[in-house]
């Protein structure tokens, strides 16, 4: 290097070639595509297997929840009637839309003739039976209003979380009208929590207020599905209230008979216990459960977080060892169930990031992608069925839409698993010496999704994550090798570590927002030629659809 500072006669031609190479590097570093050094290259081989379909998980796999928390106040449930979340909601179809947690179990059913209407929310301005989704839409001041409002609910509801005393609120028929509009006009299917900490004094589950509940959806001939309680093994620390696990396996039942004698019910599906990840505790009460209650449900939920939110930390998101911490919880639970109760199926009903609300400036940037599209490939590759994200919309950090209604990185990242992963998993596996390098690049395979009409029958989806801070290339089997592939590399929209903490993303190259209230973006891939390699960039995800991978199971 000295000597071509000093006069070296071949050093204006290298020069010229290293400013080609940085001008190259720099269009190619738009498509995600660019090498960071040679020296930085890290070279992998992944082996697949096409021949067969390894599991095959429930069409509305990635699901989602609104927290019961929105109905704490009424006014807020105005908030569904948002075109732009309607729009958002709509993408993400087919799913199931799970209304619950903490707050269901400290909500009453309250009617009309019991319940204030305020004359600015007037009930005329609520949708009818079988609404008519143009009808009912939210006026765009009147929505600027709400989520200003919303955004100080947010912080009381977080309070109320952090100090663990909950309020007893009660809701009426217009907020389940509310709700029902939204699911309805959307194409989500809703599950709906009941409150299971109504009990007499023998603490047998009080069914009266969830009967008045159920007339009146049948009623208005609302179709839905059920849940009781949410975490029953944290009623003691919530509500000084213990139940064991025999006895909520008969609150199910007790609800099942109820449901049974509905025209309308009779087939709705019936999910719990909805308990928290395992712990001494919390196997005991779902062993009882399903010693008692197991023939009640059509699919057994329980609920999984990585880390506490109030000190999470960004290394934790990154940590192999964290998202490793899914596989050992979910081997546990499927022990219990499949002992007990072997063919059913197993739900993750509620999930996210950490516990607690999120964590702040994690659970809603970039980072928090690894976790979530992780928690996606091992879910399906374990046995899970559906997976609902916690939350849609609602208070806390681990939203996928945020107070102004607009899409996080996460939202972006669900909604290109919709569009490009299908219900069947398929097998793939990382060679390479290195178990560190293995562990920080996470692969999964599924065939594409069928109802994206530009891709051939046969087509697979390989979505990866790289945890490391050096770009990874990945090596394609000789079997698909020849494939096209069409890239849709996801990176923050900042550069560098910092830019982990962002709240926008980028897709290749491209930072992705709404085109207006109404209308998402085109999410565009590049296609690579056949035989070229997987670039995944240092702390990045991307999916990679094989177009003729020729999958026969596919």
């Amino acid at each position: 290097m000295m000597m071509m500072m000093m006069g070296d006669p071949g050093s204006g031609i290298r020069c010229a070639v290293f400013a080609h190479f940085v001008t190259f590097c720099v269009v190619e570093l738009l498509l995600n595509q660019c090498l960071v050094s040679a020296v930085g290259l890290k070279s992998v081989n992944v082996d697949v297997d096409l021949s067969r379909v390894a599991r095959r998980v429930d069409e509305r796999f990635l699901s989602v929840t609104i927290d019961a928390s929105l109905m704490a106040e009424e006014k807020f449930m105005y908030l569904l009637g948002s075109p732009k979340l309607r729009t958002l909601a709509k993408a993400l179809t087919p799913a199931f839309l799970r209304f619950g947690g903490t707050k269901q179990d400290f909500m009453k059913f309250k009617p009309q003739s019991e319940y204030y209407i305020t004359k600015r929310y007037s009930r005329d301005s609520l949708p009818h039976s079988a609404p008519v989704c143009s009808k009912f839409e939210l006026p765009p001041l009147l929505e600027d209003e709400l989520k200003h409002d919303w955004a100080i609910q947010a912080l009381l509801l977080r309070q109320e979380e952090v100090r663990g005393k909950y309020k007893q609120v009660t809701f009426s028929e217009y907020a389940v009208d509310l709700l029902y509009s939204f699911v309805n006009c959307s194409g989500l299917e809703l599950i709906f929590g009941l409150n299971a900490l109504l009990r007499t004094p023998e603490n047998v589950w009080d069914s009266r207020n969830a009967e008045l509940l159920l007339n009146y959806c049948e009623q208005r001939q609302y179709r839905m599905s059920w849940e009781l309680g949410n975490e029953p093994n944290s009623y003691e620390k919530k509500a000084a209230i213990r139940v064991n696990g025999s006895q909520l396996g008969e609150d199910f039942l007790h609800l099942r008979k109820i449901l049974q004698k509905s025209e309308l019910y009779r087939s709705s599906g019936l999910y719990g216990p909805d308990t928290s990840q395992p712990r001494e505790h919390h196997k005991d009460l779902l062993t009882g459960f399903l010693e008692s209650g197991a023939e009640a449900i059509d699919a057994c939920t329980w609920h999984h977080y990585y880390v506490n939110g109030r000190d999470a930390s960004l290394e934790d998101f990154l940590d192999p060892k964290v998202l490793d911490m899914l596989a050992v919880k979910t081997d546990e639970v499927l022990k219990i169930i499949r002992s007990l109760s072997p063919g059913k199926k197993v739900w993750l009903g509620e999930t996210s990031s950490a516990y607690g609300g999120g964590a702040v400036n994690l659970s809603d940037t970039f980072v928090a992608g690894f976790l979530w599209l992780d928690k996606l490939g091992l879910a399906a590759k374990l046995g899970l069925d559906v997976v609902m994200r916690q939350v849609l919309i609602g208070s806390g950090t681990y939203h996928l839409v945020d107070n102004n209604l607009d899409p996080l990185p996460d939202y972006w990242l669900s909604l290109l698993y919709k569009r490009l992963v299908g219900p069947e998993v398929l097998d793939i596996q990382v060679l390479t010496s290195s178990g560190m390098q293995a562990r920080l690049l996470r692969v999964y395979l599924h065939c594409t999704n069928k109802e994206s009409s530009s891709y051939r029958k046969g087509a697979a989806t390989l979505f990866a994550l790289n945890l490391s801070k050096k770009q990874v290339v990945i090596e394609l089997p000789a079997l698909v090798s020849n494939s096209t592939v069409e890239v849709f590399v996801l990176q923050s929209a900042e550069p560098g570590e910092n830019g982990l903490h962002s709240r926008s993303v980028r897709l290749n190259g491209d930072v992705l927002k709404m085109v207006d209230e109404r209308t998402l973006p085109p999410l565009q891939g590049v296609e690579l030629p056949p035989g070229e390699h997987l670039k995944l960039p240092a702390l990045s995800f991307a999916f990679y659809v094989l177009k003729q991978a020729a999958a026969s199971v596919c």
